[in-house]
């Protein structure tokens, strides 16, 4: 059932490739025909959503994962409970490199589109190169200390023997800014969202050497995050928006509207880059580096296929399990289920299921958590 009267929700969201669905839901009416208008405000940092979702200026918000499990487990700047009743797809990222350190791992026998246990050893070797020769450790980036990027960086960089507190330098910047820094040599790689990986490569600045669909096939991204105070307060909202947003994201994984997609999105007011970049990686075409042809990874990023939407408690568990490895929050039992209890699957199967039944999930994931390239 939608909203009977036409509600206006502040919708906060940054310049990736997986603010599509949000973009799709009020720009092709999907939100519209919910009851609702969806104002979209373009943000700058994962910094701002959070603290504009907490005081109340968004209503909702494009969302890391992690900062819904930071706020259930008290870590970060504002002690506001929140929930994500509705996950916004699985993968999206890549990890990049700049020119000079992709030829420094040529060197130690990385080669384009290696697997991720390869190139994570050529970059050992660079590494233990530099040390031998008295140079400054490496600085890598990451978009926010609680997110999936700063998570799948650290395992890929662990597992390969690299301690990513002690040898390189890891640092937060917002992902608009990446190409930017690595093009200035303010960092030698990151992990992002798309476009900007692809944007690295076109401009050729970076040589992807990664994407986090290697690492963990249908890892989880990005979520839809509201407070748990507003959800009591307006559950027939939240079941219209969680609608809206399903079915846009049915719409973003048609091939069929990729073209369409991609100029919707290379807007000023939404991602802001060319097309055609955005065109590839929606494709599963990944440009390794530039002049070089794409590499296909079909399955980069899914909006809605494999229950995409679904925001499992599986995977806030895992999150959960990375705070504490990393130290971000100290070992508890209990974490394990008030990080499971911010993930709502519940409120997700109970919005779909009359209109959109053939989203409603199983109730246990089918696939597990997955599986890790070196498992």
């Amino acid at each position: 059932m939608s909203v009977s009267t036409p509600v206006r929700l502040t919708v906060g969201f940054m310049p990736l490739l997986d603010c599509a669905t949000l973009v799709v839901a009020e720009r092709k009416g999907f939100a519209r025909a919910e009851g609702l208008e969806l104002a979209l405000q373009r943000e700058t940092s994962w910094a701002n959503i959070r603290d504009r979702l907490a005081v109340g200026h968004f209503d909702a918000a494009h969302m890391l994962a992690p900062m819904v499990v930071a706020a259930a487990l008290g870590a970060g700047q504002m002690n506001v409970p929140l929930i994500a009743p509705l996950a916004l797809g699985l993968g999206g990222n890549a990890i990049t490199v700049s020119g000079p350190l992709w030829a420094a791992m040529q060197a130690h026998g990385a080669t384009l589109g290696a697997p991720p246990g390869a190139q994570g050893a050529a970059l050992a070797g660079a590494i233990a190169q530099r040390r031998a020769a008295g140079e400054p450790p490496l600085t890598f980036a990451m978009v926010f200390p609680f997110s999936c990027h700063n998570y799948l960086l650290r395992y890929w960089l662990a597992s390969a023997g690299i301690d990513p507190d002690a040898d390189i330098r890891l640092v937060v910047v917002p992902p608009p800014m990446l190409v930017t820094a690595i093009g200035s040599g303010q960092v030698d790689g990151f992990c992002v969202g798309e476009p900007w990986n692809s944007l690295a490569v076109a401009t050729g600045l970076g040589c992807i050497v990664a994407a986090t669909s290697d690492i963990w096939r249908r890892s989880p991204e990005k979520v839809v995050g509201v407070r748990r105070d507003w959800s009591e307060r307006h559950p027939e909202v939240l079941a219209a928006l969680i609608r809206a947003v399903t079915r846009a994201a049915r719409w973003c994984d048609e091939p069929e509207h990729h073209e369409e997609l991609a100029r919707l999105l290379g807007a000023p007011q939404y991602v802001g880059v060319p097309s055609s970049v955005l065109r590839s990686a929606l494709g599963g075409q990944l440009p390794f580096v530039q002049g070089a042809p794409p590499a296909s990874r079909p399955e980069f990023l899914e909006f809605s296929h494999h229950h995409a939407n679904v925001p499992w408690p599986e995977h806030a568990a895992w999150i959960a399990s990375q705070m504490e490895r990393w130290g971000q929050v100290a070992a508890r039992p209990e974490h394990d289920a008030m990080a499971r209890a911010a993930f709502r699957p519940d409120l997700y199967r109970e919005a779909v299921k009359d209109g959109i039944p053939e989203a409603v999930p199983p109730t246990v994931r089918p696939e597990g958590l997955g599986t890790f390239f070196d498992e």
